[in-house]
């Protein structure tokens, strides 16, 4: 990654996304908490690749002096609750990890800092100063920018992982997010593919950035799932744009779609005389 290199809004949304969630994307097990113990752990094994000087799978054919010595399970405390991970060892024991110190039991806002990495949009020169302030630790722009594309390829894997056959319910939507494109903080409209999954836990299936809805976007996103391995949906929740129906049927035909409960109270309440508005909200909560 160079100086020049800027995140892709899709990975800042992506990253934001998770302060608007509901509380059960926040839990334990949730979302960010995946998310976070993969970034770390990405994060730490980019570290000891420079440390080593070279990436995993690539010493194999090579008798070097220092490699790699499998794992230490460590369990650090963020602001989110406990968090068990896999620290990487090197055979010489020489490595000295700067994400998570050694002795280091307490990342106050971790995921916030990791975060904010991209959400500034920072040059590597600009993280390390980061890293500096933040952590009170001094990295090289190299490892930065080692550190930093580690992170980039796991949340690539999480954009592109395979999705379950079948969702009982799939819920599509959209939040605003603020989020820091070219140095000035926009508004921009985050679409959300939230999906319960048949043992009825949760799950964000994907997250997309696009400067206007409509429905060829969503038939767009409907093939994506699909190519990603969702064969069928047994009920899609949206709201009333026109066209949206159609574009889900187009590629799950036998999905049943049904507008969001929000939704219809509120187109509800078009045919509802002023003097009845009152009694029929009550009546509808």
């Amino acid at each position: 990654m160079t100086s020049n290199t800027k995140i892709r809004d899709e990975v800042l949304a992506e990253l934001l996304a998770g302060y608007e969630k509901p509380d059960d994307l926040l839990g334990e097990g949730g979302i960010l908490e995946q998310l976070t113990k993969a970034l770390v752990e990405r994060a730490l094994g980019a570290e000891l690749s420079h440390h080593l000087g070279y990436e995993k799978g690539n010493g194999r054919t090579q008798k070097r002096e220092n490699q790699r010595n499998g794992y230490s399970q460590k369990r650090v405390i963020t602001e989110n609750g406990a968090l068990d991970i896999e620290v990487p060892r090197d055979r010489a024991g020489t490595f000295e990890p700067q994400l998570v110190p050694k002795g280091e039991r307490r990342l106050n806002g971790f995921d916030e800092r990791i975060i904010a990495l991209y959400a500034r949009g920072m040059t590597v020169r600009e993280i390390q100063a980061f890293v500096a302030e933040q952590y009170g630790v001094e990295v090289s722009p190299d490892l930065i920018s080692t550190v930093t594309d580690g992170v980039l390829e796991e949340v690539k894997e999480w954009q592109t992982r395979p999705l379950e056959r079948l969702y009982p319910v799939v819920i599509f939507d959209a939040l605003r997010v603020k989020i820091r494109d070219e140095g000035v903080v926009r508004n921009k409209a985050v679409y959300l593919v939230l999906a319960m999954g048949r043992d009825g836990h949760k799950d964000v299936l994907g997250l997309w950035i696009e400067q206007t809805e409509g429905a060829k976007f969503w038939l767009r996103v409907m093939n994506e799932l699909k190519n990603r391995g969702v064969e069928d949906i047994l009920i899609a929740v949206v709201d009333g744009l026109k066209g949206f129906p159609e574009a889900i049927t187009a590629v799950f035909p036998q999905t049943q779609v049904q507008t969001c409960i929000v939704h219809l109270l509120r187109n509800s309440l078009e045919f509802v005389g002023w003097k009845d508005y009152n009694a029929v909200i009550g009546a509808l909560k």
